[in-house]
């Protein structure tokens, strides 16, 4: 067995394991999950990431600052604080904020993620020095959140679902 995610209920409890790929085939298992959001000093911009396009689902996509899954002996927090390292370079401290459950299916059909996710809201300088992985990143930007939210709507397919849902509640975390 390959890498595994922590099986989980609706409300965030552990109740055993499965490889990735298979948790996100099918129908999908809902799975523990995390989602960074960095903001600026103020919280009028948020890091954005654009996937690798070597991501088997949403390869491409807009999405939050980062997002992944927990090793089994790993809280949330200290996941987030080691994607983030890896997949830009980056070094932030973290506090977690609400959590949700989503499921949404790939739009090119390659797979699903159904999962219990816990936002992770942390804050650095817009300068701050990125390194990012481009096997994880293709490229990152700041966006103003307003825009951001406007363009949702105008141009929805260029984002990850789950950082429509997830922006919401770091907003509000």
């Amino acid at each position: 067995m390959g890498r595994t995610v922590v099986l989980s209920d609706e409300a965030g409890n552990a109740i055993g394991s499965m490889d990735l790929l298979e948790a996100h085939t099918g129908k999908g298992s809902l799975h523990r999950a995390f989602s960074v959001y960095v903001w600026n000093p103020k919280r009028t911009k948020l890091l954005l990431q654009r996937r690798s396009e070597k991501k088997m689902l949403w390869p491409g996509i807009w999405a939050n600052t980062c997002c992944s899954h927990p090793f089994a002996h790993e809280g949330a927090k200290e996941a987030g604080e080691r994607r983030l390292r890896e997949e830009l370079g980056l070094t932030c401290a973290l506090r977690e904020g609400p959590a949700f459950v989503y499921r949404a299916e790939d739009p090119a059909g390659r797979g699903v993620e159904h999962e219990y996710v816990r936002t992770l809201i942390g804050a650095i300088d817009e300068s701050t020095h990125l390194s990012p992985n481009p096997e994880e990143v293709a490229e990152w930007k700041w966006m103003d959140i307003s825009a951001l939210q406007r363009d949702f709507k105008k141009h929805p397919d260029l984002y990850a679902p789950w950082l429509k849902i997830g922006l919401e509640k770091a907003l509000n975390g």
